[in-house]
Formats: structure tokens, sequence, C-alpha cells
């Protein structure tokens, strides 16, 4: 009790397993277990982080919050996350991923059972914030334990299959917690994933588990016979996991990636957190419509994700940059037939929504941590995604609140009805979209660490 924070600390190394059948045995088992655990895990967990895009019209259609008020709700999220991944990243490299790990799922669980009890506007901010902070727990910690259990040679396939996980997340809460707001009313939107994440953080400490060598089996790559240059005993290998970490700041290459990223996912939260608002207002769509046509397309990123990280391992020799470049155009072409297509053609919507989900999903993949785990040492995998979570999270931050002031100043009263104009807004979503495409197009020649 003098040190409760020892409680989440990587265990120590215990005795190596001498019988190699046993070691392929339960390696085996453990990577099955894991990979489904960080990938389901990581979705469930978004239902506890969408909800809000979900009950935005019932907000301002009761005369609870304005769209610039919920822009300042929304961009508290994203502040406090961009740090929390970041910070979390850090401390993600030195933890038992099995305690820390559930640990930000509960809190973030406990803290959506909270919300919507009071009108007060500084209140959501204060809880939104938290739970921003609390959802920073997963990506560091997901992302350490592929490094610690997946060699180098699979790693971008695997790390596609978990960015699977943000489709999967996205339609759950379009599809799943659409239809609890139709039915019970806003508040349920916080309710429902509440309660089910409370369940997938328990779930989570059962399965997943501490680094190999705690578990008395060799490290992955003594395993797979998949060392690089810094494993075999080069100058990084010789550095020690902190070291590594502040290494990361003074990399050009991790500043560009890191501005493409936040570019990508200011495109990426406009659509998440304001899509359902536009489809409603713009094009006509009910609630459960919006929210269907949304998960169709998180469907499809499902797709793009896993395909990515096959696509770029193995036709590419694990090279990202000329994936990235074909994501890139299919997903601008995408935002344009979403936005400027004449309305009526609901078949032709679906289909801009499946190609903007499909590419996405991959640009995601990408610029939202493999290409930076691909430049940094393994031994800082954890911070390498929590500096790229900084800069995404306040590229999505900045979004909201620009979008929520541009949305507020574009609406209308109209015979007692409230009309939008989003004809900025697009620009501005688009515009992101574009810069972050040209910025990735600049690391075609960026080296891979070994």
């Amino acid at each position: 009790m003098k040190n409760p924070f020892r409680f989440f600390a990587t265990g120590a190394d215990r005795p190596l397993i001498e019988n190699p059948n046993e070691v392929n045995r339960l390696y085996r088992k453990y990577r099955l277990s894991i990979m489904l655990a960080i990938t389901l895990g990581y979705g469930f967990a978004y239902t506890c982080r969408l909800a809000i895009s979900v009950v935005k019209k019932p907000l301002i259609d009761g005369g609870i919050f304005s769209a610039d008020d919920l822009g300042i709700i929304g961009s508290a999220f994203f502040y406090t996350y961009a740090f929390g991944r970041l910070t979390n990243g850090f401390l993600a490299d030195h933890a038992n991923i099995k305690r820390f790990y559930p640990l930000g799922i509960l809190l973030s669980a406990v803290i959506n059972l909270g919300m919507g009890w009071t009108p007060l506007l500084w209140v959501w901010v204060v809880l939104w914030g938290l739970n921003g902070w609390f959802q920073g727990f997963g990506s560091p910690a997901s992302v350490v334990a592929m490094a610690h259990w997946f060699s180098n040679r699979e790693r971008g396939s695997y790390y596609g299959i978990w960015s699977t996980a943000h489709a999967l997340g996205e339609g759950l809460t379009f599809i799943g917690t659409a239809a609890f707001v139709s039915a019970l009313g806003w508040r349920s939107g916080f309710v429902a994933p509440g309660i089910f994440c409370v369940v997938v953080a328990a779930g989570l400490y059962l399965i997943l588990q501490d680094r190999p060598r705690t578990l008395g089996l060799p490290a992955v790559a003594d395993w797979k016979n998949d060392h690089g240059a810094a494993s075999a005993g080069g100058k990084a290998g010789q550095l020690s996991t902190a070291k590594m970490q502040f290494r990361i700041a003074a990399m050009p290459t991790m500043w560009v990636l890191g501005l493409a990223c936040a570019a990508m996912s200011a495109t990426r939260y406009a659509i998440n957190s304001w899509g359902i608002l536009y489809l409603q207002e713009v094009k006509g769509y009910s609630l459960i419509e919006a929210g269907s046509i949304l998960g169709v397309n998180t469907v499809a990123g499902i797709v793009g994700c896993a395909l990515y990280g096959f696509v770029s391992d193995r036709l590419f020799n694990a090279r990202r940059p000329p994936v990235t470049l074909i994501y890139g155009l299919l997903e601008v072409i995408s935002l344009f037939v979403i936005f400027f297509a004449p309305s009526g053609h609901p078949a032709l919507l679906t289909f801009a929504f499946v190609l903007y989900g499909f590419s996405m999903s991959g640009i995601l993949a990408a610029l939202g941590g493999l290409f930076a785990i691909d430049i940094a040492s393994k031994q800082a995998a954890g911070a390498a995604m929590g500096f790229i979570g900084v800069f995404s999270y306040l590229g999505a931050a900045i979004q909201e609140r620009i979008s929520g002031i541009l949305i507020h100043q574009g609406s209308t009263m109209v015979n007692g009805a409230r009309h939008y104009d989003f004809s900025k807004p697009v620009l501005f979503w688009i515009g992101t979209s574009i810069l972050s495409l040209v910025l990735a197009s600049t690391l075609w020649r960026a080296k891979i660490a070994d």
C-alpha cells in the first residue's frame, strides 16, 4: 500500500520455459486471446466516447444546448484525450497492460453513467473532458500489447486487424446507441454504453496478459526469429526505454506525420461528430436512417483497415506511403460525392459513405499509429502512439470548436423551425482532408526502423 501505482507496473521476468512445445502452445493461445481482447475491447469502448454524436439533435431541439455549446463540450473531450494519449502512452510502455487497460475503460464507463443529469454546461464540459482522459488509456495500451506479442514482419497485418476496432465501435454507436436514443430518449445514449463498458472492462481484465517474459516466454522476436538491427545489438538496442521515448520528439518525420494525422482527424471526427446532424438537417433523414448510413460506412471501414495492413505488408514490403496515397485519393473523391451530389439518391449517398469508410479507415491505420510505430523504436511503441495522438486529437478538438461555431452561425429560425447552412463547414472538412493527403505524400522516402 506504500505505492499503489506498483499494482499497475509490469511484472518481473520469470525463468524461461524450456519445453519448446509448451512455448509454442502458450504463444498461440495468448496471441489469439490478446488480439481478440484489444480489438473487441477497443471497439466496444468507442460506445462510451461517441454517444454525444448521436444525441446532438435531441439536445439542440430540446433547448438544452446550442451547436456552439456542443462544440465546446466535444472539444473538451478531444483536448484531454490528446494529452491523455501522450501521458498514458509513456506509462503504457512500463505498465502491466492486463491491469492498466481495463482501468481506463471502467472509469470511462462511470463517467458515461454520470452524464445527462444536469443541464449545466460546465458540468458537461468537465465530465466529458475527464472521459477523454480515461479513453486515452486504450490506444497506447493496445499498441504496447501488439509490440510485445507480435513481431516486425507481421506488424502491419495485425495492426490492420486491430484498427477495425474503430469502425466496429462507430457502427455499434451509430446503429445501437441510435436505437436506444430513439426508443428511450437521449439519456439512454449515455447509460446503455456505460453499463455495457463496465462488463467490457471486467472481460479485458480476465483475458489480457502482461509481457511474454513475465509468463516465462521468450521475447516474440526470439520466438519468431524476427530480429531487426536494434534488437540484434545495435546502438538503439542499448538505450533505455525512457531515452528511446524522448528521442521521438527529435524526429522531423514524426512531426510531419503528426500534422498529417491532425488534418486527417479533423475530417474524420467532423463526419463522426456532425454527420448524423448533417444527414438529418440537409438530407432529410431520420435519426435511425442517418445512423444506419453511418453504420454502413463503418462496416466498410473494417474491410478497409484489414486490407490496408495486408496490402502494405505483402504487396509493398511494409511500405505505407504508396497505399496511403491510393486510400487518400479515394477518400477525397468520396467526400465530394457525399456533399455535392444531388439529394434524392440514397443509393449513391450510401455508396459514397461506403467508399469513405473504406478509405478513411485505412488512412487512420497508417497515420494514426502504424507508420509511427514503423519509424520509432519498438521499445517506445506506446510513446510513439501517444505523440501522434496529441496531434491527432488536437486536430479533432480544433475541428469540433470551429465546426460548432460555423454550424451555429449558419443556423436560422424560419416559422419556428431551425434550418442549417452547412456550406462553410463542408469546405472546411474537405480542405483538412486534402491537406492531410499533401502532408502524408511528403513522407514517401521515410526510413523504417528495424
